[in-house]
């Protein structure tokens, strides 16, 4: 599975999700870096088939109104230290793999995985 972290969201969770099986790209690794807009995010995803993995509410608003980005992986744990955000999401990721192969958008929060659409 394909994924697209946002700015947000700590570059190491490309690692995490790597060391999955998984191919992992973060804004940073973007041409204008943390400066892509959410648009250039959207265009990216669609065209790579990739999974943005964001905490912003915009992606959820403009997915459930025109389907962007390809898929959406909504982080919603608040603001915690990567290592807890490590100790949540690393556990998950076979769960949010798995979900994301039959569903468009799903929320990962501090105690599960939430499915939406």
């Amino acid at each position: 599975m394909n994924f697209l972290v946002d700015a947000q969201l700590p570059r190491r969770m490309t690692r995490w999700l790597r060391e999955a099986g998984h191919d992992a790209a973060h804004t940073l690794d973007l041409p204008r870096g943390n400066r892509t807009t959410d648009n250039e995010i959207n265009n990216l995803s669609l065209r790579e088939q990739r999974t943005g993995v964001t905490k912003d509410e915009e992606f959820v608003n403009r997915f459930l109104v025109t389907r962007e980005p390809f898929k959406l992986l909504l982080i919603s744990t608040g603001n915690i230290k990567n290592n807890d955000l490590e100790a949540i999401f690393v556990p998950q990721i076979p769960s949010i793999a798995l979900t994301l192969a039959s569903r468009d958008f799903i929320e990962l929060t501090r105690f599960g995985l939430v499915v939406h659409i």
